[in-house]
């Protein structure tokens, strides 16, 4: 057989994992907050904050997909010119996700089953850890093995909202972050498993990701209940209706418990 057939099947059978898990990524994004627009929470009449944040992640989703399928298909010149404007764009990301959690926390508008000082804390965390796995990817774009894996780590790290979405509060209640955190690292555990199976051996690029991850639910759930935590809600939430909120206390659910 020729060289250049072996070499595509090869290519091809390397990359339908990533390819594989970029689109369930994507659906579970697409599915969570396409049912909070069924359900009527997330409406076209919020305020043009939420458009743009809204607008920047889906977009990312759609880049995202449109990289990993590139690579899939062995079109690498242009997934390589796109991944700068990914890199600009996950920066971005960065700053609008870190803001429309601040606002957030300002209209009084954190979940319930989040303690509002621990929300403050995990969003902007999530989203640095993304960044800087996007980052990490970038300066490995040249290694076929370390990149791709990079990538679906830092995608990983900001699953966290969709999860919290699809999962059913009422069931999970003051245990939802513990959830969305099974949900989050299940990406990294399926590389994981994947390459223990097909390799007999894990790339160190998965236990990167797992053990990141693990950092940041830690943090949240030790930083996140500090009195340090608590400080820095206080000051962001000044003058704003979020300051009648106790920052460590859980609010009511909007729905009866018994």
């Amino acid at each position: 057989m020729d060289s250049a057939i072996l070499r595509q099947r090869f290519f091809l059978a390397e990359t339908r994992f990533f390819a594989i898990t970029a689109i369930v990524m994507a659906l579970i994004n697409v599915g969570a907050f396409s049912f909070f627009a069924v359900m009527g929470i997330s409406s076209f009449r919020a305020p043009v904050s939420v458009h743009i944040h809204a607008i920047l992640f889906m977009g990312w989703v759609l880049l995202f997909v449109s990289q990993v399928s590139l690579a899939a298909t062995g079109s690498i010149g242009l997934h390589r010119k796109l991944g700068w404007l990914a890199l600009g764009w996950a920066l971005a990301m960065v700053v609008v996700g870190t803001l429309s959690t601040v606002w957030s926390a300002q209209k009084a508008a954190v979940p319930f089953f989040f303690l509002p000082a621990q929300f403050l804390l995990m969003n902007p965390l999530s989203v640095m850890l993304f960044a800087a796995f996007l980052i990490g990817a970038v300066l490995k774009r040249r290694d076929s093995e370390w990149h791709p894996r990079l990538v679906i780590c830092g995608m990983a790290a900001i699953m966290g909202p969709s999860f919290g979405r699809l999962l059913p509060a009422p069931l999970f209640m003051y245990s939802m972050l513990t959830a969305v955190f099974v949900g989050m690292i299940a990406f990294p555990v399926a590389g994981i498993v994947r390459d223990k199976r097909r390799y007999g051996k894990v790339h160190p690029a998965w236990w990167w990701g797992l053990t990141s991850l693990l950092l940041l639910q830690l943090a949240t759930e030790t930083l996140g209940r500090s009195r340090f935590a608590a400080s820095i809600y206080e000051h962001a939430v000044i003058g704003t209706p979020g300051a009648l909120v106790p920052p460590l206390v859980y609010q009511s659910p909007p729905f009866p418990t018994s």
